[in-house]
């Protein structure tokens, strides 16, 4: 027997009501991973249901589903929650249909013994950088880094070679919604200096990062292009500033420069 008008509508508007909670639930999930991967020592339960604005018994819940599945992992002696192996191998397969990251790795590798630096590329991925490799020596200082980490654009020199590698309508698009957050004190938080920032990555070919990001860390990054002369990447060295004093910026430059035109050719772009 059919359903009466009236009961068609109820059931309606019960599968919208369930579509919303199952959305919300989703983003709240998304939210949690997103804000565990940006916290290296993990976050608590508390930290993550105050910073996400997530009721404790819904966070509860979610946490205890992204641990069962595997996409989080609980530290028992600390209590925090970190990122589960189940992501990384995520990441992985993401990374199985790009070209670049390997073709990238054996010269980051070398430039990584070059300078004695960490060496990691990035690319833009719905507006944010994200790490899709990096290579450094094992004995040296390691730098906060991994494969799949999103950074901000306006703070790092990776961010930095990304935003002046756009056309100028969308790089203004992107700048229009940037949040300009602090990081440190070093940090440009003003968008017109920012712009002009931009202008001098344009002009010299290369940009740095003076523990804007993080204090004690500095970094030079410069573009790789593809085959079209599009910039496709940004390769930057980064290190702490006793081992990556301002008197090396200008010489690490001109590796990471030697570099990139050594894998921007090997991805077709003509020199």
């Amino acid at each position: 027997m059919p359903a009466s008008p009236v009961e068609a509508k109820r059931e309606g508007a019960r599968k919208r009501a369930s579509g919303r909670e199952t959305t919300t639930s989703v983003e709240r999930a998304l939210s949690i991973l997103e804000a565990v991967a940006e916290v290296e020592q993990g976050l608590t339960h508390a930290e993550l249901s105050r910073t996400l604005g997530i009721p404790k018994s819904t966070a509860t819940y979610l946490l205890r589903t992204l641990e069962g599945r595997g996409y989080l992992r609980k530290n028992a002696d600390s209590g925090r929650f970190q990122v589960g192996v189940k992501i990384l191998g995520l990441g992985q397969h993401a990374l199985a249909g790009r070209e670049l990251p390997r073709i990238a790795q054996p010269h980051l590798r070398r430039l990584a013994e070059e300078t004695q630096l960490t060496v990691h590329l990035a690319i833009l991925d719905h507006d944010r950088p994200v790490y899709v490799a990096r290579a450094d020596l094992p004995g040296f200082v390691k730098i906060n880094t991994w494969v799949g980490r999103e950074l901000p654009l306006h703070s790092t020199a990776v961010g930095k070679v990304l935003v002046a590698g756009l056309d100028e309508e969308r790089r203004e698009r992107l700048l229009e919604g940037a949040s300009f957050a602090p990081r440190t004190g070093k940090t440009i938080t003003d968008p017109a200096r920012f712009r002009d920032e931009i202008a001098a990555v344009l002009r010299r070919g290369w940009a740095i990062d003076d523990e804007e990001n993080n204090l004690g860390v500095r970094c030079v990054a410069v573009p790789v292009f593809d085959a079209r002369g599009a910039v496709d990447a940004a390769l930057g060295a980064s290190g702490t500033t006793s081992l990556f004093p301002r008197e090396r910026i200008a010489e690490t430059a001109r590796r990471v420069q030697a570099t990139s035109r050594e894998i921007s050719s090997q991805l077709g772009f003509e020199l």
